[in-house]
């Protein structure tokens, strides 16, 4: 692997730019996760915090949020709503709901649902990426949109890093 930001054959320059820092941000995540157990998946480190499980769906409900609104141009739908809500919410909900899946399903949901960004991408020229539009009513634009994606994830990954060292130092007590 290349540590480098640059263009990618399929997209525009920038585009391509912004691909290269999303899929770094999906590799390191991918790492941070390697090898853990429905079990470990599921652990909540206190009362009110998420599971490395519900942080991994929501990465995929903030994508696929992101994309209902951006490239379908609406607001999600009931139906999308029920198998998205918890993840973008996190907090009660998402510990009632998020849980006893193995990683594979995690894993999934995030392919699937960046699978549809970077076929989207793949149609856009770079104009689209500084293109207005406003969000959580501010005005903003598609870069900063895609960005926040996956500056999501990285906080969320710190956060799934976290909790992982726990779980290796709890792994270690018990022995």
């Amino acid at each position: 692997m290349e540590y480098k930001v640059q263009t990618i054959k399929g997209y525009t320059p920038q585009i391509g730019q912004l691909v290269t820092q999303m899929n770094y941000a999906r590799k390191t995540t991918l790492d941070a996760v390697r090898g853990l157990t429905p079990e470990q998946l599921d652990y909540l480190p206190g009362e009110n915090a998420n599971s490395i499980g519900a942080l991994l769906l929501h990465m995929a409900a903030v994508e696929k949020g992101f994309q209902i609104e951006f490239f379908d141009g609406r607001r999600p739908n009931e139906q999308e709503m029920a198998e998205w809500g918890a993840a973008y919410a996190l907090g009660d909900q998402g510990r009632k709901e998020i849980k006893g899946r193995p990683l594979e399903f995690y894993l999934s949901k995030l392919e699937e649902v960046r699978g549809r960004t970077l076929r989207k991408f793949a149609g856009f020229e770079d104009d689209w990426l500084y293109e207005d539009c406003m969000w959580a009513d501010q005005p903003s634009n598609h870069y900063f949109i895609w960005f926040h994606v996956f500056e999501d994830e990285i906080n969320h990954r710190g956060q799934i890093r976290i909790i992982r060292k726990m779980l290796d130092e709890n792994a270690g007590m018990e022995r």
